[in-house]
């Protein structure tokens, strides 16, 4: 596998937020992790990222253990986080925001295509290169907090809860994103309570509930469980 989370736990304090929980990313593949608030959704990404400490497990890049390496040096890796809330510089431009997602980089004709790539792929960004991310609307804000992710040349894509407060058409177009990313060769792990979005980008995925995986398989056995359907998909 390409990105590995090995029988990982984390505790916070000594509350426990996730248990003995194992995902596998394959190389340019997309896995959904389907589950609710304080499921542990979140913690997986920041373990996979080094923000938060593993206890127990370890965690595999590539072929490499990456367990003992801090944050900066996973982002090197290619290993990048669009985090929940955004969390974009709100009083600094739109092109400021992208370009500080390039910072760990040196290469000047890779960051020009990588800023090329978002253009595209997010033109109403291109309209507003000088605006403030604060004033953007929340679709904007979240195709800014996907392109500065973009920016950092990222091997896999972290996303976390990118649908959150969005209408419904901007969450479709947020799926199309996905898709596109993917098909440059991106590897993807999205974290969801959306799950019409996370199992219609995902080829497997896997459903959360407080810190332990209880269920794991290609989207349509998980789409046809009645535990998901029941939990997640209105049925």
């Amino acid at each position: 596998m390409f990105a590995e989370l090995r029988n990982i736990s984390v505790y916070y304090n000594k509350s426990m937020a996730v248990e003995n929980v194992t995902i596998n990313v394959p190389e340019a593949g997309v896995v959904s992790i389907i589950g609710a608030n304080g499921a542990g959704k979140s913690t997986i990404l920041k373990s996979l990222l080094g923000i938060v400490h593993v206890r127990e497990g370890e965690i595999v890049f590539d072929g490499d253990d990456i367990s003992g390496l801090g944050t900066a040096d996973r982002v090197k890796r290619g290993i990048v986080l669009v985090p929940e809330g955004r969390q974009l510089f709100p009083y600094l431009s739109v092109i400021t925001n992208l370009k500080l997602g390039a910072t760990v980089r040196r290469d000047k004709a890779g960051v020009a295509e990588s800023m090329e790539y978002v253009l595209e792929l997010f033109p109403r960004l291109k309209e507003r290169l000088k605006q403030d991310a604060g004033t953007l609307s929340g679709g904007e804000q979240q195709m800014l907090a996907i392109g500065r992710g973009l920016m950092a040349n990222p091997r896999l894509l972290c996303m976390d809860e990118p649908s959150v407060g969005l209408a419904p058409i901007i969450v479709e177009q947020v799926g199309e994103v996905i898709k596109d990313i993917n098909s440059r060769g991106i590897s993807v792990l999205l974290v969801e309570q959306n799950a019409h979005l996370a199992l219609g980008v995902c080829r497997t995925g896997y459903v959360l509930e407080v810190g332990r995986v209880v269920m794991e398989g290609d989207r349509e056995t998980i789409r046809c469980s009645e535990i998901v359907k029941r939990a997640y998909l209105g049925g």
